[in-house]
């Protein structure tokens, strides 16, 4: 892409993170809107990458007409194995959650036995509870409970999901082990971080052959 700026396509454009990515991209020097529209399928589709925050129903109809490489933050989905075009999908496009994943998957690889607890915040409109990074950040580690209080059976996840007024989103993790715990936190300040990631993200997806990709190669494997 050297020698011109990159064309993006804001699917999702309408809604409250697609909003901040297409100020981000008319903001930058080095990136051009290429088009940006709803949910619905795009009516043109030139452009070197698209950022997706839309729906599941809108991001199954992106999919179908794909021809660019797609960067998409939808929540609520399961992405196909064998996209037809490169494909980077994340819950969160901050690259300190990408960063605090890792960190929780090296502790709980260390103390398999301590109890594992997470408590995610949000603002009170969010709809999914517990959030799509809380899933993320426990995915694969054990049986989680969903808010269940009671006894916890051995390796066993606790998910907590707390809702109110304008927080952007915290996710905080314990590891409670005999005399001590362990403490692993993220806390979003603004939402723009979100769009900054995604572009971030999209910048390192254009060109890519067609296949499934995640933040963690954007942050092996830099540009």
């Amino acid at each position: 892409m050297s020698g011109r700026r990159l064309a993006v396509g804001v699917h999702g454009a309408t809604g409250r993170t697609g909003r901040l990515v297409v100020a981000a991209v008319e903001s930058n020097p080095e990136l051009e809107l290429a088009w940006a529209c709803g949910a619905a399928a795009p009516k043109q589709w030139a452009c070197d990458v698209v950022v997706d925050f839309s729906t599941p129903e809108g991001f199954r109809r992106l999919l179908e007409h794909a021809r660019s490489p797609i960067v998409s933050g939808t929540t609520g989905l399961m992405p196909p194995e064998a996209p037809p075009v490169a494909l980077l999908h994340a819950a969160n496009f901050s690259l300190g959650v990408a960063v605090l994943a890792r960190l929780v998957r090296e502790a709980r690889a260390a103390l398999p036995e301590w109890d594992l607890e997470v408590v995610e915040l949000h603002h009170h409109g969010k709809r999914d509870a517990p959030s799509g990074t809380a899933l993320r950040l426990v995915d694969g580690l054990g049986p989680t409970t969903d808010g269940r209080s009671g006894p916890r059976v051995p390796g066993e996840v606790g998910l907590h999901a707390v809702r109110g007024g304008d927080i952007v989103g915290e996710h905080h993790v314990y590891l409670c082990g005999p005399g001590e715990r362990l403490q692993l936190a993220h806390v979003a300040h603004t939402r723009s971080l979100f769009a900054e990631g995604a572009l971030r993200a999209a910048r390192w997806l254009a060109g890519r052959p067609a296949g499934r990709y995640t933040l963690d190669d954007v942050l092996r494997q830099p540009r």
